[in-house]
């Protein structure tokens, strides 16, 4: 498994706009999601080990948070062509499987990716009420193989202190997972 780190986008940056469709036959776009609290944009794949490792705590923080007013919606970025794991099909199978209760949108041109300066799978942004940047990095501290319990903790005390109105910690650590597979000619330099 090759570790790749978050990029750590600027706090405060904007969340990019995007409209992509999703295993459930519609259209997301930023605005769709304009009625919640904050948004949790989430970038993740079918076939990392990373995200395998993480799945049932990305339920458990549906399932916490959803009903607080906290949108959730995943992306998967990855070159489908080469990672055919990571197709729609295989979406779709996923979210059934796990029972996703978030959109999970697919990012064909892998132009979303980009414009959130995505690296790996997971990678998490967290976006206040006006849709700025109050976290980015990782989930907590477990990895696959380690001993480390997969608890959420850090993007948990991001999400409680962005509820309630409170500065979040600006000491955030990057997410570390599987690269996105990029497509010939659109790999960051």
């Amino acid at each position: 498994m090759a570790l790749t780190p978050s990029n750590m986008l600027p706090l405060g940056t904007s969340a990019p706009a995007f409209s992509l469709p999703a295993t459930d036959g519609k259209q997301y776009s930023l605005s769709s999601f304009k009625a919640s609290k904050l948004l949790l944009v989430m970038f993740i794949c079918n076939h990392c080990p990373f995200v395998k490792h993480v799945r049932q705590q990305l339920l458990a923080l549906a399932r916490d948070y959803q009903s607080r007013g906290v949108a959730l919606v995943a992306i998967s970025s990855n070159d489908i062509q080469a990672y055919p794991a990571d197709n729609m099909e295989n979406m779709k199978q996923e979210t059934l499987t796990f029972g996703f209760s978030f959109p999970y949108l697919l990012d064909e041109t892998q132009a979303v990716a980009m414009a959130y300066d995505a690296a790996c799978t997971p990678d998490f942004f967290l976006f206040d009420a006006e849709r700025q940047l109050v976290y980015r990095g990782r989930l907590d501290a477990s990895r696959p193989g380690s001993d480390i319990p997969v608890t959420g903790s850090e993007l948990r005390n991001a999400l409680d202190a962005a509820l309630a109105a409170q500065p979040v910690s600006a000491e955030q650590l990057p997410s570390v997972g599987c690269n996105i597979k990029w497509k010939s000619g659109n790999a960051p330099a």
